[in-house]
């Protein structure tokens, strides 16, 4: 198991036989015209190429925790230390190319239950050690880089072996779920039962339950099947203090509900062990297609209109003109080229491509919810691309983190960030942080789109190539994603679905005041007192 685990860690996707991405001499002499000459190849380095600091972890501490889960489920090689030093962010996959150096864990725990992850919270608790719970390892923003704080020692708590359906109710349709189930596994696992979470983010592949609640993720279809708090109708958490449940109706009014302040706590409140979640049938039908509109203005213009009027598709992804480009451009065709044609003909002057998909019991029931979105959109101008760009979509939607290798191979940073505003102020919020990106970097391609609609407002996506600097590749990100959030401060939220972590930590009290930092520093000091959980992520 550890050795499959680390060699899925080696780089930010493990693809299939023969599935990983390559970028075809074609897309870099594209790139190479719009941000210029790349900078020199950066493979991936081997372990033994990166500096692995001495394990830290005292002896009693290590003799409690192997005599609860077992020596062979303690593990203190580099290898497999490295394994769960880290996120999938640029930063993190530049660092793992010897680019800086970076926090490697003492050593890393697997519990096999519930009730051994309290165990080794109480025993990590005793001995004064910092606990990073780590799931799939998906995290873009720090939120499981193995910082230690004050703490004398600290280690990755591996949720890997919590990987059981617990419990399916198909009258009330609730699945209880352990949090180290990753996307894929828990929809067979539902599947045998006929239902589905109905959530898929890009890191379906690698991400768990756990970390999806723990990080209120957002998936593609959460138009139709809401995000993943709104699935959650319960949660069970290890904590310093002891055990805490909730979650035991519908809907409640005995006072907060304090299941939201779980959802989202990334690990520093509590090490979320089960999820109890609303299910849904499996579709029997799935239908994708592709327009294009004219201009961002037109697009989020009827993207707002699908949303008031509650007629959005489950898949709803608008992309600027920019991200339109990228995507024609590098899929140049002669297909693609009869299209640019036809869209000219058709008075298209700036493509924003819009993928629409549709999820259901039956073709009616699609066929009937199809016609109420695509007459929104006819009075826009949408043209109609059919349904195989909306399956070609579909189909290589879990592409981008292989692609991304393959960019970072060849010498480029590629990122991304994403934020959220009501509608009045989204183009303007489009505006600032590209004006911010293109100021700090200079020569780079940024591409935007519309990931989730709501009545009120939108989440926006950005994505941003630009040549690596070869003299200071960390300090070229960290500066570019400084001036961003300085963007999205005061218009929008510092994150939609990515979490806070560590990279978006200083910009939280901006969004909820010095009264609500309070409120969570509380929250913590009455479950975690020591300080223990997840040190320097969220506050």
């Amino acid at each position: 198991m550890t050795e499959l685990i680390d060699h899925r860690l080696r780089r930010s996707w493990t693809p299939e036989a023969g599935d990983a991405a390559h970028l075809p001499a074609k897309a870099l002499r594209w790139l190479v015209q719009r941000i210029g000459p790349l900078a020199s190849a950066a493979p991936f380095a081997p372990d033994s190429a990166l500096s692995v600091p001495e394990p830290v972890l005292g002896e009693q501490p290590k003799r409690d925790l192997e005599e609860l889960v077992g020596a062979e489920h303690v593990l203190v090689t580099p290898g497999e230390r490295l394994a769960r030093a880290s996120g999938l962010s640029y930063l993190d996959l530049v660092r793992r190319r010897g680019f800086g150096d970076f926090p490697v864990p003492d050593a890393v725990v697997l519990p096999e239950n519930p009730d051994e992850v309290q165990s080794v919270l109480e025993i990590c608790a005793r001995h004064d050690v910092g606990v990073v719970p780590f799931g799939g390892g998906t995290s873009v923003v720090g939120g499981v880089t193995a910082l230690r704080g004050d703490k004398s020692a600290v280690i990755a708590l591996d949720l890997t072996r919590l990987d059981g359906l617990v419990s399916v109710d198909p009258v009330s349709r609730i699945a209880v779920l352990q949090a180290g189930v990753t996307g894929p596994e828990a929809d067979r696992l539902l599947a045998a039962h006929g239902f589905t979470l109905g959530h898929v983010p890009q890191s379906y592949e690698r991400a768990t339950i756990g970390g999806y609640a723990a990080t209120r993720s957002a998936g593609q279809a959460s138009s139709g099947y809401g995000r993943f708090e709104d699935m959650v109708s319960g949660v069970r958490l290890a904590t310093p203090r002891g055990e805490w449940k909730l979650g035991v109706a519908p809907a409640s009014a005995a006072g907060p509900d304090l299941r939201h302040l779980a959802i989202g706590s990334e690990g520093a409140l509590g090490v979320i062990t089960e999820v109890a979640l609303r299910v849904r049938p499996v579709p029997e039908v799935r239908r994708y297609e592709g327009y294009v509109l004219d201009g961002w203005e037109d697009g989020t213009a009827a993207v707002r209109e699908l949303a008031q009027r509650h007629v959005l598709a489950d898949v709803t992804r608008l992309s600027d003109v920019d991200e339109s480009e990228v995507s024609l451009a590098l899929n140049d065709s002669w297909k693609t080229k009869a299209l640019r044609r036809y869209l000219k003909a058709r008075g298209i002057h700036a493509p924003c491509l819009l993928i629409v998909g549709w999820e259901g019991a039956s073709k009616r029931e699609v066929a009937r919810r199809r016609q109420e979105t695509t007459r929104v959109l006819e009075p826009f101008g949408a043209v109609r691309i059919g349904a195989m760009l909306g399956e070609s979509w579909r189909r290589g939607r879990f592409s981008g983190p292989r692609q991304r290798d393959a960019l970072l191979d060849n010498g480029v940073c590629v990122e991304t960030l994403e934020t959220a505003a009501y509608w009045a102020e989204l183009s303007d919020l489009r505006d600032a942080v590209r004006a911010a990106l293109t100021a700090t970097l200079g020569r780079a391609i940024i591409m935007c789109h519309v990931s989730h609609a709501y009545e009120t407002g939108a989440s926006l996506y950005f994505t941003v190539l630009t040549a690596r600097d070869e003299a200071d590749p960390i300090g070229q990100w960290q500066r570019a994603k400084a001036a961003a959030s300085e963007a999205i401060t005061g218009i929008g939220t510092i994150s939609h679905h990515h979490a806070v972590g560590v990279d978006h930590a200083r910009y939280l009290a901006s969004e909820i005041g010095e009264i609500g930092v309070e409120v969570l520093r509380a929250a913590k000091k009455a479950v975690d007192p020591a300080g223990i959980l997840n040190p320097g992520k969220l506050l």
